[in-house]
């Protein structure tokens, strides 16, 4: 069994993601923990969220107050809602919020059926219940409930953290080619990808690109692969250095082999449905680019974004250090792919930009009603200023309109006065 912990902020949309399956008729409450249990009528978000609030209105400090779990057995496994109760119960025991209020909600839109679990860190006093090694004891309590349950080993007890042996490449430490060799001869062999520019995306990950070759050798053409280390933003920073450097394995036949092998595995693999709900419920739980991919990178998911100049979106891409596989977004779902994130992202801010200017206005309006702006040694200056500050913007409010042209007359007769 694998557990996902999405960690966030808005506990209005994690609420809403899950309910929004039971009315859909695609999902069932099977239970709650210091929530009341509704016999007569359907649960809402609403109803939930009240007991949450105190928790939330207590919190001191914390910035991400929100945990959405998922629990997902393996696909061949079959697990009843009685075990399903009694899984989320030890699991959210054994994670330390036992005594906090929780919901989990089962998901049948899928073949294979599981779990989400919604809670809040925070504790009635506004203390933080500790998340220090949470993916650890997430580890084991699922290795207890595999056993407990006769549930089959998910892949997830593997080292996760294998990845962590490959270094990103330092420039400032030399020896570029042997830092280039530790990465590039054995990723190819550890992680699943369907394209160059997956594969791309996954080196990026290590300050490392690649670039297709080609050219004439002894009367024909020839293709290649050349490797280079790049900073931080992914700018290169070193000479080219040749595949043949670091192996066949790394070379261009090589490395088209393994995506057909990947095409292959990867189209059926059960964790591609897993990464694609782990990713919606991070997009349902933040509020910006960065917070998304800081959610998914706290549950060993990696993003990689491709921009143009202009900042538009063109490419996302995935990489999945519990699988080993990467995913561009589109091959997860269309609704995950590139376009979609550019207009989620570029209309949220829009809209922070809007409220803000907004906001803006507002207040130097309200100064001005309230007088603030107004002393009765008003000159032509302040004519000046108002009619801009009114006429300018042909979208302005009519009543703003009416209200500067009062004020107008006023200065007036003042004047004659």
């Amino acid at each position: 069994m694998i557990a996902k912990i999405g960690k966030g902020e808005n506990l209005w949309g994690a609420l809403t993601y899950n309910q929004q399956k039971v009315d859909n008729e695609n999902g069932t409450v099977l239970l709650t923990n210091k929530i009341p249990d509704l016999w007569d009528r359907p649960y809402s978000v609403k109803f939930f969220h009240q007991y949450f609030e105190p928790y939330l209105i207590a919190n001191n400090k914390t910035e991400k107050p929100v945990r959405h779990i998922s629990l997902n057995p393996d696909p061949n496994d079959k697990v009843d809602d009685k075990d399903y109760r009694e899984m989320a119960q030890q699991y959210m025991q054994e994670m330390g919020y036992g005594n906090q209020p929780y919901v989990v909600f089962k998901h049948t839109d899928i073949d294979r059926t599981h779990i989400h679990i919604v809670t809040t860190c925070v504790q009635i006093d506004g203390k933080k219940i500790s998340d220090r090694y949470d993916h650890p004891r997430s580890m084991e309590a699922c290795r207890k409930l595999e056993k407990q349950y006769n549930l089959k080993v998910a892949g997830e007890n593997r080292n996760l953290n294998q990845s962590s042996i490959f270094k990103p490449v330092d420039y400032t430490n030399g020896n570029i080619k042997a830092q280039l060799s530790s990465v590039i001869r054995h990723i190819p062999k550890t992680y699943g990808f369907q394209s160059m520019g997956a594969y791309n995306a996954l080196l990026s990950q290590f300050n490392i690109s690649s670039e297709e070759v080609s050219g004439e050798l002894h009367g024909k053409m020839r293709k290649g692969i050349v490797y280079f280390a790049t900073d931080k933003n992914g700018k290169k920073i070193s000479n080219p250095f040749k595949s043949s450097l670091f192996g066949k394995h790394a070379g261009v036949e090589n490395i088209q082999v393994l995506i057909e092998k990947s095409r292959v595995k990867m189209k059926n693999d059960p964790s591609k449905l897993i990464l694609k709900r782990t990713i919606e419920t991070a997009l349902s739980t933040s509020k910006s680019e960065a917070s998304f991919k800081t959610q998914l990178l706290e549950q060993g998911i990696d993003t990689v974004i491709r921009k143009n100049n202009q900042g538009r979106i063109y490419g996302i891409t995935f990489i999945d250090h519990n699988s080993k596989l990467v995913w561009n977004g589109s091959q997860l779902d269309k609704e995950l792919a590139a376009n979609s994130f550019n207009k989620l992202w570029n209309d949220l801010e829009i809209k922070r930009e809007t409220k803000s200017d907004h906001s803006d206005h507002s207040n130097l309006s309200q100064e001005i009603c309230t007088g603030q702006f107004l002393t009765d040694n008003v000159n032509g200056v302040f004519d000046g200023f108002f009619f801009s500050l009114f006429s300018s913007d042909t979208n302005t409010d009519q009543e703003e309109q009416i209200f500067a042209s009062q004020m107008k007359k006023r200065q007036r007769k003042r004047r004659k006065k």
